[in-house]
């Protein structure tokens, strides 16, 4: 059998799906993608209303780097597809009323902030930044490219020269460098994308501290979605079938190995499979003796947060505000306890919002401003509108006191999305948002396999296996399973 007779199912059409998607189709491989909802994207869709445009999932562009190697193995550019802005501010962050601090768009006048802020700490930063980007340049070289089939593959004299960054956490390494609160807030951020307490997180993944300050921030012309629609766009001029409204209920199996897809829009055949759907709720699909990992094993990991969004309408612009601002104005300690060690709603949360026109007017009627707002939580916590009302008057209340301006009497509408909507639109385990959480007993080898040790034809891709949660690591995720079933489905 030919590669061109060998037919791939990909479930789910989230960023890593449509990654394997274009580099198997590249190989030969005749590809179809399912998307249970009605457009393509996973959770990177996108609400319209009443001439609004709304990301309903990222809304940041970090590492364009792996952009542009994602396209280039394809003789491809980003420009191609679509046009970046690079933000500057890349993001706002509020300590409390006419207190914040804006990170610019070059190192440089980042590196003067620090100054200003801390006397010495531009000197520490350089320090920092420095580090970070051999780890950078280890982790995307060296290591996340990598399948995770065994331990070796982290072995190198490189990783070995930085065992101690894997034992120290982010949050003391941060604390060696500078002492004002504020300052340790910002270096500390980043890791939040990875979906596990500073305290948690191995030092290592400061790289994420050079991706943020010395990459850059930016924005797709039109949203994230674009990013979607060009990476499609990309999958069928290499021959890719999409297929929405394509809910996946059940496989049929001949032996080890299954056979068929069937759908809410049918049934599909198929030599392999590929899900990057939830990892555990495809498991749920298989019967139990196919099945890898148990209830158990799914609840004793540690899950990156859920988030209750909301997606708001107003009348006029919204001053005091950049196109990304955080409000950093209450105990981080406090909400992150809550997310994951009492796994309750927070009393007085952090949140982050994003106001796409600030940049890109597109997105919004003209005189008027989108909103997109979002609170960190825990997974699998309680979800009702009563709930989602308290949080949405809290964060409008603390929008207000901080920026001192009026925002409450110029909401046009409001939309929310919440643990319910993750489940139910996702199948998400607990309704998570952002996968697993990326600590030291979570890395590499130790997250779920990208092939089924127990379904021969099985593979899984996305934020619940290698490398991780973020858009980055899902382009990843789609390259490195591809490469493994070209290696283990020679044809």
């Amino acid at each position: 059998m030919s590669k061109a007779d060998t037919s791939v199912i990909i479930i789910g059409s989230g960023f890593s799906s449509l990654s394997a998607a274009c580099y198997l189709a590249k190989a030969g491989y005749k590809v179809t993608v399912l998307e249970k909802q009605g457009t393509t994207g996973g959770r990177a869709r996108q609400l319209h209303k009443d001439g609004f445009t709304f990301d309903m999932g990222p809304t940041f562009y970090w590492m364009p780097d792996v952009f542009e190697s994602f396209f280039a193995d394809f003789d491809k550019r980003p420009s191609d597809y679509y046009h970046l802005e690079k933000l500057n501010p890349a993001y706002r962050v509020f300590f409390g009323k006419d207190d914040y601090l804006d990170i610019a768009d070059e190192f440089e006048k980042i590196c003067e902030t620090f100054e200003a802020t801390e006397k010495g700490s531009s000197k520490k930063l350089n320090n920092f930044i420095n580090k970070a980007k051999e780890n950078y340049d280890i982790a995307i070289r060296d290591l996340v490219y990598k399948p995770g089939e065994n331990l070796l593959e982290l072995v190198t004299p490189k990783t070995i020269s930085r065992l101690s960054g894997f034992i120290t956490s982010i949050k003391k390494q941060v604390s060696g460098y500078v002492t004002d609160s504020r300052l340790r807030k910002i270096l500390e951020f980043p890791v939040l994308f990875l979906g596990a307490k500073p305290e948690n997180t191995p030092a290592f993944y400061n790289f994420m501290n050079y991706a943020d300050l010395k990459l850059g921030t930016w924005h797709p012309l039109g949203g994230m979605y674009e990013v979607v629609k060009g990476i499609q766009e990309l999958a069928e001029s290499l021959g890719v079938f999409f297929y929405t409204h394509c809910d996946v209920q059940g496989f049929e199996f001949s032996g080890n190995k299954i056979t068929a897809v069937k759908t809410s829009g049918g049934r599909f055949t198929a030599d392999l499979i590929l899900s990057g759907a939830d990892y555990h709720f495809t498991e749920t699909l298989l019967p139990s003796q196919y099945r890898q990992y148990s209830e158990l094993y799914w609840d004793s990991r540690t899950f990156a947060p859920s988030a209750l969004l909301f997606y708001v309408g107003f009348d006029k612009p919204v001053a005091e505000v950049t196109h990304h601002t955080l409000f950093f104005d209450s105990d981080f300690d406090l909400h992150a306890r809550a997310i994951y060690d009492t796994k309750q709603w927070a009393e007085d949360p952090l949140f982050y919002a994003s106001f796409p026109g600030k940049t890109d007017r597109s997105v919004v009627p003209e005189g008027k401003e989108s909103g997109i707002f979002l609170i960190p939580i825990a997974p699998g916590i309680e979800d009702t509108e009563k709930l989602r009302e308290k949080y949405f008057r809290i964060v409008m209340e603390r929008l207000e006191k901080i920026t001192g301006i009026q925002v409450s009497k110029h909401i046009l509408f409001k939309e929310s999305f919440c643990v319910n909507d993750f489940t139910k639109d996702y199948n998400a385990y607990k309704g998570n948002a952002y996968g697993l959480a990326n600590t030291l007993m979570q890395t590499h080898i130790l997250r779920p396999r990208l092939k089924s040790k127990k379904v021969d034809n099985l593979y899984f891709c996305g934020q619940l296996t290698l490398p991780g949660p973020g858009v980055p690591p899902a382009l990843i995720s789609g390259k490195i399973v591809s490469q493994l079933i070209r290696k283990y489905h020679k044809l």
